[in-house]
């Protein structure tokens, strides 16, 4: 992802300032995905994996990055309280 677009982003309930989530905070949002434990805001399941994500400043909501192009809906942002191994901030 182009470092100027990160540096601009933001999360759209919070407005806090947005990361790339590291290797291991992917790790466990993709464990916890695979055992059918993630649902995204608006209650749906997280159906598939992810392979990129932005996370918030307190490591609160996570949105993923679809083909380089981050999803900033409120609806589709996954609390990580639902994931036991998250990273904390």
């Amino acid at each position: 992802m182009d470092r100027k677009l990160l540096d601009l982003l933001v999360c759209p309930a919070t407005r806090q300032p947005l990361a790339l989530l590291d290797k291991a905070g992917l790790a466990a949002l993709n464990a916890a995905i695979a055992a059918g434990e993630v649902k995204r805001a608006d209650d749906a399941p997280q159906s598939g994996p992810l392979r990129e994500a932005l996370v918030t400043h307190d490591h609160r909501l996570v949105y993923r990055v679809d083909d380089g192009i981050p999803v900033l809906l409120v609806e589709e942002g996954i609390p990580t309280a639902q994931v036991a191994d998250f990273p904390k901030a």
